[in-house]
């Protein structure tokens, strides 16, 4: 039987959801769900529908689980906890800081619904996640370092436009090489934010906008920039369209330590990505998996990558596993 996959949400994230989809043959997707006029938009899989976000009130026994493909900074700290009281979930929610707080809002609602949601899935949080506690668990007197990019990220990019006065923005987080390189080297150098990476924004501004302020709202940002050297370029829509349609990111967790004196390790997992949206629609889609078989198991309330067994995000059997992948 098909998991019936329901998407909310159709930017960049949910079209790399539907991708997805595509070419994992145990899941169908329904609907796609938008807060515009459902007749405006129109999607890449024959037989689903559009519907507007109101119909989800009345779909819950059409759809085993709902994948919620909204921004971190105002949309999902919302939709996740109101859907999560009405379907099986599944958000990218990344704002690393406020995930605490996220978690415990949707295992209330999850858990009074007898729902599963698992929240923070994509590559960090997410696979990232595993890979820190893989490396923190085996080297414990080791250090991890994470580095993002070069790439485009969707969530600060994301923020970045819902400032007054931006139309368009694509933000860019770049390692800074002499970091990079104190690590690999094994040096274990204490590193601030501020010092392990630079973020490079390039904006599209409305006529007449305050340049200035929407610079100055940038990088005092909590959360995104305050804790960065950000440089903010202010660029024509044109150029944007030329020089930055693509979402290409990725990124490395590197741990290392020792397991006695002098004898030392380096761990490191690497991701290079073409597109970042269709990645993370992956990682979503295989974490969908997941949510399913743990609700069919009575497991309800809201988890996280840490708390999710691979077997259950694999449509390989137990049995498959073992003879392949272990």
């Amino acid at each position: 039987m098909s998991m019936r996959i329901g998407i909310l949400g159709y930017g960049n994230l949910g079209r790399g959801v539907e991708a997805a989809i595509k070419v994992n043959p145990d899941m169908e997707l329904v609907g796609v769900f938008t807060r515009r006029d459902p007749a405006t938009v129109t999607i890449n899989t024959p037989g689903a529908k559009t519907y507007h976000t109101d119909a989800l009130a009345d779909m819950t026994g059409d759809i085993d689980v709902l994948i919620i493909c909204g921004g971190s900074a105002t949309d999902l700290p919302e939709m996740t906890p109101k859907y999560a009281a009405l379907y099986n979930v599944i958000d990218s929610f990344d704002t690393h800081a406020k995930i605490p707080e996220h978690f415990e809002n949707v295992d209330k609602a999850a858990k009074a619904a007898k729902k599963t949601a698992i929240i923070s899935c994509g590559w960090d949080p997410g696979m990232f996640s595993l890979n820190r506690v893989l490396s923190q668990s085996i080297l414990p007197n080791g250090q991890s370092y994470t580095f993002w990019g070069k790439g485009v990220s969707q969530g600060h990019s994301d923020a970045i436009r819902r400032i007054e006065g931006v139309l368009d923005a694509r933000q860019y987080t770049v390692p800074v090489p002499a970091a990079l390189e104190a690590v690999r080297s094994g040096k274990n150098p204490e590193l601030s934010t501020r010092e392990k990476h630079t973020r490079l924004c390039y904006v599209v501004a409305a006529e007449g906008a305050d340049l200035a302020k929407i610079e100055n709202e940038i990088k005092t940002m909590p959360n995104y920039f305050s804790d960065y050297d950000t440089t903010v370029n202010f660029i024509s829509q044109e150029e944007l369209n030329r020089d930055h349609a693509g979402l290409p990111h990725g990124g490395k967790v590197i741990t290392t330590g020792e397991t006695s004196d002098g004898v030392k390790h380096v761990v490191e997992y690497s991701l290079d990505l073409d597109s970042n949206p269709e990645f993370t629609g992956a990682v979503l889609a295989a974490y969908a998996r997941a949510c399913f078989r743990m609700n069919q198991e009575e497991n309800f309330g809201c988890k996280t990558v840490l708390d999710v067994a691979p077997t259950y995000i694999s449509s390989l059997s137990d049995a498959e596993l073992r003879a392949h992948c272990l």
